[in-house]
């Protein structure tokens, strides 16, 4: 039996969590084009009959300019001096630059195990990924080269036999059940933010953070609860001929549709339940609310509609998301407003 920690390490946007989802075969971290998504290390628990893997999905790695990007600096430094093995993720379609070589000094100073995972060779032709070999093996003394596609599945099986080839022998420290450590909080949290940067740009994504004020279940009201068989019934029916849900939020606060019941009673007098979210977005100018708002709170109806339909397949029951845009100046920089979102996991 063999089982480890596993780093998966590298600068924004080159993979990493694509790669952690893959893997696991579930969605367990956020993923956006948008650089700094991942703001924390994350654990993904891949259990086989050769043992367990324990991946640690981290920030990116960059310069830290803010006491937020300082943090998620750190949370690359503490996983490197808990893994077992590390995977340096490189993004195979882009040049060598100044970032890479941050990266490999930085990779200079552990001593744990290296693989280099040169990612995306679905899109990337042969000879490139060759050139890259040909450079990243002068510069760093990596154990393996596994060309991947993070996206596709593309060698991922041959990098988890290698990476079970490099850890030590021991017992599964995680039950085989268990994906991941996050809490639900702090997945409601990353869900809601996923849906904001797919519809923000500029320094929007770097600005904005959210965190889960409160949840609780409640009881529809004997009309929302009719209303919610409807849409239930009516939600089969799309799922059998394979159409696409046409469903409409509020604006600032959204009370949407339920998709699967939770509910007390028989027939037509039964009560369905639903899962209350209060969610804060937190930006830090008075300009960046009316941006995520929205004209008439076009953007953030639609940033409630995408995560609370997602929410409501996770949860399998009714989802009330109540989403309000707060104005915290600076706080990338303030302990407080840091610990606070942090606490959420």
């Amino acid at each position: 039996m063999k089982s480890g920690y596993v780093a998966l390490v590298g600068r924004p946007n080159v993979g990493k969590s694509t790669l952690l989802n893959r893997i696991l075969g579930e969605k367990v971290a956020i993923v956006s084009d948008k650089p700094q998504t991942t703001r924390i290390s994350i654990l993904g628990i891949k259990t086989t009959p050769q043992g367990q893997i324990i991946f640690i999905d981290n920030p990116g790695i960059h310069k830290p300019l803010h006491k937020l990007n300082k943090r998620m600096m750190n949370f690359v430094y503490s996983a490197f001096e808990t893994a077992d093995l590390v995977c340096l993720l490189i993004d195979g379609s882009l040049k060598f630059g100044s970032g890479d070589a941050f990266v490999i000094e930085t990779m200079k100073k552990i001593s744990t195990p290296v693989f280099l995972l040169i990612n995306k060779v679905d899109i990337v032709k042969k000879e490139k990924i060759l050139l890259l070999i040909d450079k990243y093996k002068d510069l760093y003394p990596f154990k393996e080269i596994i060309p991947i596609s993070a996206l596709r599945g593309t060698q991922v099986d041959v990098l988890e036999d290698l990476i079970f080839q490099h850890l030590p022998e021991a017992e599964k420290p995680y039950d085989e059940e268990e994906l991941t450590n996050q809490t639900e909080r702090f997945y409601f949290a990353e869900i809601i933010r996923e849906k904001l940067l797919a519809r923000v740009e500029k320094e929007l994504p770097f600005v904005t953070a959210v965190y889960i004020e409160d949840i609780e279940e409640r009881p529809l009201s004997e009309r929302k609860s009719k209303a919610a068989r409807e849409a239930m019934e009516a939600k089969k029916k799309r799922s059998v001929s394979k159409k696409s849900p046409d469903l409409d939020t509020g604006a600032e606060k959204a009370e949407q549709q339920p998709i699967e019941e939770q509910s007390e009673g028989e027939g037509e007098g039964k009560i369905i339940f639903c899962k209350y979210i209060k969610a804060s977005i937190f930006v830090e100018k008075d300009n960046h609310r009316k941006i995520v708002i929205g004209r008439h709170g076009s953007l953030i109806k639609d940033i409630g509609t995408a995560a609370r339909k997602e929410l409501e397949d996770y949860l399998e029951m009714p989802v009330f998301l109540d989403l309000q845009v707060k104005v915290k100046k600076n706080w990338r920089d303030s302990a407080d407003v840091l610990d606070l979102i942090e606490g959420q996991e």
